[in-house]
């Protein structure tokens, strides 16, 4: 298209409009196997802007795609005309009506978001799909979401109420539920709209039209039913039927993708919160037959919950630092489980319910084990099943478990035949698929393991889907449960619905849509469905050599390609983790995880540069990540965007130079020892509001940002003094003094030594520059030279059983994290990983031993804040700082819910990134610490978040054992 053309759309918009290659990029693709490269990408702020995008669509024949988180699994969230993302501005809860039980929202409301603000007024929205925590309202209506709940709670499709659109022709139109009366007088006028009522009427008053529905359509008692156009369910009312249903045209937009009209704001149906009391039943099985067995029985008793996991996915969370804890339950190796949950208003009627669905358990016989988990162990289970999605990208290697048939629905009488049917057709293609999710609701998610860089996986990817649709058709059920037709499968839709009824389809589609402007080759018309692939077929590879060593993942390309598009890093500040900082400070798709590893896999594989990373493009995308790490264990595909980010910047200075601020800030350590060598010039330099304003400028750090003091101090002498005062008790440990440690952080140094000698123990110092400054800048050479003098230094420590203990999480964590991609000799680092801790992990498994105990600390009442540091967030955790400071009986001890503080090394001293820095810190860390009282202690292990805090609040936050410290009696 005319570039003239879409610039003046641009300029015609009060929203944005993208056209670069790199916002073309990350729209191409969603969370599906499909990429397709669009015009433009629209970001509307108005109604009038979506008005004008219609008109323009229009006008040039193009097409408009609806995106909003960009989750879709079916491919409905990509094409080659102008991708609409309202996510951005249209994320308004508009309207409560706490009696009617009815909430107004726009389509970029966030499903967990809205329950949140929901909660207060006893109500909530009862669709939750696996993505819900980052999954929008516009998207679950789009594709008829259903998720977990809906065998108690039913699909979006019950819950939509009415619908603000805008129609193809521009116009605005509500639908809603009409009387019979209201029905009737709606066809009356020359409005598009009324011509649109009049067609519907035309078509299904036709009696041979009805029967054609009923016959073909899947069974009625699937509720997950998201095949086509839901016509079936227009039948259902007192117009066309003897039904009690008023007509709501609501019921034909929900699942229709964004195909018949451009979505405004929705009203849900909510309902009241769910009992508070829970009990969930977990069974194991050795087979699946056995698994699927107990479905129907346990079915009997009113789940709340009944979910699968197969052994697939079981295996696939043994890999995933974060859900790894949450296996706790799992017993043996089971073939199968089933995830059964249970509520109830009182602890009587729990117990009551419990034991009945543990009887019909017993008497089958079937289940090897049935743990019962209560509470917060209830929530950590569904949180294992809900990453089972993204926990497939985990998979090394090009055979991926690929998304094609695993939106089968079946009724819950067909679902162990059907799935018989279904693991037959998998051998004769010799294929082991994966089975888990929604059994209870007929459902199950079942993928074949294809390579689709292969043409002759790509023509099984066809094979495959046509048997399973044919054999879903048989058992007349529905291949489109609740991730939509999009791409994937609406080529099938004839075969599922008959071709008189696909004729229905597309004339309807064509009533709403004549121009065919509104979300095209969806629905009706599709494209094919092995065409437009995200990977070319039969490709040669791409070479990319890289310094780090990523063979775990096959090469960097490669671990960029785990990213399955799942979405997982768009979830906001409002929700658990940390993930990701800077997309929660600017909501841009190109800040997410996802929009990283998209842009990097794209540029790898085709940029004609010698040097594939010499692309401005990617710059761009690597400038705000902060390197907090917290996607290598938030992502359930463990993306490690930190490593990737680091590998870029080396290879793009390698090409373009190495910038004097970046040589700086690598270099920090050098520079703080030549400072600290004249510590009272350098400090009083610093001090001065003039002279430090100079330095800053010169270098390029923010004005507004503090530089940290540098000091020169004898740790040796200080730990001889200390050791003459104390008596040895316990076993040797090594103190490693960091270069902030060594430097910066020298009363932190020294508080240690007095605590650990305190309590006993026989220390010794080791100096050493972990390579963190050096990495986090790109320096890799450098950084790789310091990991192989350490690594020797570190091994004696570890074959002599001397632990190493550290307290900047940043520094220490270096040995556990990148050496291993900094060093050929995995064995040596592996051993060398299990015997360097955080000071606080140390201090945890003292005091589980019952080396340390409360009596050695004060008996006064504090109240202590923790910050965690991301680095522990990622590669450790927060709950051993939690149990440290709680040591002193009288502690009061509490961990922010605070993410990332946003300081992250260098990248908060930089002029450009001070204010995202600071939004950072505004979104959760520094609201908390604010309303804290004057004498709560905040405790911070990190010295960027320490300077962050200060500066973000004027706060003195100290690290863990500087109050241990102060707390020793």
């Amino acid at each position: 298209m005319d570039k003239i053309l879409i610039k003046e759309l641009a300029n015609n918009l009060e929203g944005e409009l993208q056209a670069d290659s790199l916002s073309k990029t990350l729209y191409a693709t969603d969370a599906s196997v499909y990429r397709k490269i669009p015009l433009a990408v629209a970001f509307p702020k108005t109604v009038l802007d979506i008005q004008k995008l219609i008109q323009f669509a229009t006008k040039n024949k193009i097409g408009l795609i609806p995106r909003t988180a960009g989750t879709s699994l079916a491919g409905q969230c990509v094409g080659d005309g102008i991708v609409v993302d309202i996510s951005k501005h249209f994320t308004e809860i508009l309207a409560l009506d706490k009696e009617k039980k009815l909430v107004t929202v726009q389509p970029g409301v966030i499903r967990d978001e809205l329950n949140q603000a929901l909660k207060q007024h006893g109500l909530f929205f009862g669709p939750n799909t696996s993505t819900s925590n980052r999954c929008m309202i516009g998207g679950m209506v789009g594709n008829n979401s259903s998720g977990t709940t809906s065998i108690q709670y039913g699909v979006t499709r019950d819950k939509v109420v009415a619908m603000k659109t805008v129609l193809s022709d521009g116009s605005e139109v509500v639908f809603k539920s009409l009387s019979k009366k209201e029905f009737e007088a709606k066809p009356h006028g020359n409005t598009f709209e009324a011509s649109l009522y009049r067609d519907i009427i035309k078509e299904l008053s036709n009696k041979s039209i009805q029967e054609e529905i009923l016959s073909e359509f899947p069974k009625e008692s699937i509720h997950r039913r998201n095949t086509g156009y839901a016509v079936d369910e227009l039948l259902k009312t007192n117009v066309f039927k003897d039904f009690s249903d008023d007509f709501n045209l609501c019921k034909l937009l929900s699942g229709s993708e964004g195909t018949l009209a451009f979505t405004t704001a929705i009203t849900l149906q909510l309902d009241d919160l769910p009992p508070k009391l829970s009990a969930m039943v977990v069974t194991h099985y050795k087979t699946l037959e056995d698994c699927l067995s107990d479905v129907a029985p346990t079915m009997q008793h009113s789940l709340h919950t009944c979910e699968m996991m197969d052994k697939v996915i079981l295996d696939c969370t043994k890999n995933n630092k974060q859900q790894l804890a949450n296996r706790f339950f799992v017993e043996g190796n089971p073939a199968a489980l089933l995830m059964l949950e249970i509520k109830a208003d009182s602890e009587v009627d729990l117990e009551k319910r419990l034991s009945k669905l543990q009887e019909t358990i017993k008497d089958s016989g079937l289940s090897y084990a049935s743990p019962v988990l209560y509470n917060d162990d209830i929530g950590k289970a569904i949180e294992l099943r809900k990453a089972g999605l993204g926990l497939l990208g985990n998979m090394v290697g090009d055979r991926k478990a690929v998304a094609c048939i695993e939106d089968t629905a079946v009724a819950l009488e067909d679902l162990k035949d059907f799935i018989g049917e279904f693991s037959e057709i998998m051998k004769d293609y010799n294929q082991e698929a994966v089975y888990y999710a929604h059994a209870g609701a007929g459902e199950l998610h079942l993928r074949p393991i294809l390579n689709l860089k292969k043409k002759e996986d790509v023509s099984l990817f066809r094979a495959i889907t046509t048997d399973v649709a044919k054999l879903t058709k048989k058992y007349k059920g529905s291949f489109s449960g609740e991730h939509g037709d999009g791409i994937v499968r609406a080529e099938f839709i004839p075969l599922m619905i008959g071709e008189k009824n696909y004729e229905l389809l597309k004339r309807i589609k064509n009533y709403f849509d004549p121009q065919n402007i509104l979300n095209p080759g969806k629905i009706v018309d599709a494209f094919p469905m092995d065409e437009s692939l995200r990977y070319e077929i039969d490709r040669t590879e791409p070479k990319v050599e890289t310094l780090m060593d990523f063979s775990d993942s096959e090469g960097i390309l490669k671990a960029a390609e785990k990213c399955n598009g799942s979405g997982d890093c768009r979830k906001t500040e409002k929700m658990a983790g940390a993930m990701c900082p800077s997309y929660h400070a600017t909501r841009d798709e190109k800040h997410t995880t996802r929009g990283r590893a998209n842009a990097l896999r794209e540029f790898l594989t085709t940029s004609e540069e010698k040097n594939k990373f010499n692309q401005k493009e990617l710059k761009e995308v690597f400038d705000l990540c902060l390197s907090c790490k917290a996607c290598a264990s938030e992502c359930p595909s463990n993306v490690d965007v930190a490593t990737l980010k680091a590998e870029f910047q080396f290879q793009y200075q390698e090409a373009n130079g190495y910038p004097l601020r970046s040589k700086l800030f690598a270099h920090n350590t050098k520079l703080n020892k030549l400072g600290a060598s004249v510590s009272g010039l350098t400090n009083a330099i610093y001090d001065s509001k003039f002279l430090s304003g100079i330095v800053k400028k010169s270098v390029g750090v923010a004005k507004a940002r503090s530089l940290p003091k540098v000091y020169s101090f004898n740790f040796n002498k200080h730990l001889q003094i200390i050791k003459k005062e104390y008596v040895k008790s316990k076993n040797n440990l090594i103190l490693y003094i960091d270069e902030f440690t060594n430097h910066l952080d020298v009363e932190l140094g020294k508080d240690a030594i007095e605590v650990l000698s305190r309590l006993g123990y026989e220390v010794e110092l080791f100096y050493a520059e972990s390579g963190r400054t050096y990495l986090s800048k790109g320096f890799l050479r450098q950084a790789k030279k310091l990991a192989l003098a350490n690594i020797p230094k570190l091994k004696e420590f570890t074959d002599k059983g001397i632990p190493v203990v550290g307290l900047e999480p940043s520094a220490i964590l270096t040995f556990r994290d990148e050496y291993k991609r900094l060093s050929e000799d995995k064995a040596v680092i592996d051993a060398i990983a299990k015997n360097v801790f955080l000071l606080e992990e140390f201090l945890s498994q003292e005091i589980e031993k019952g080396n340390i105990t409360q009596d050695q600390f004060t008996k006064e009442t504090k109240t202590v804040k923790i910050h965690g540091h991301c680095h522990q967030k990622a590669l450790s955790n927060q709950k051993v700082t939690f149990d440290v400071l709680n040591l002193p009986e009288n502690y009061k001890v509490s961990i922010i819910s605070s993410g990332c503080c946003g300081m992250a090394g260098s990248f908060g001293y930089e002029k450009e990134h001070y204010e995202v820095s600071m939004q950072i810190g505004e979104l959760k860390l520094f609201p908390s610490i604010r309303k804290s009282k004057e004498d709560v202690i905040i405790s911070a292990n990190g010295t960027s978040c320490r300077h962050q805090i200060y500066d973000g609040t004027e706060r003195v936050a100290k690290h863990p054992v500087t109050i241990l410290k102060e707390a020793l009696v």
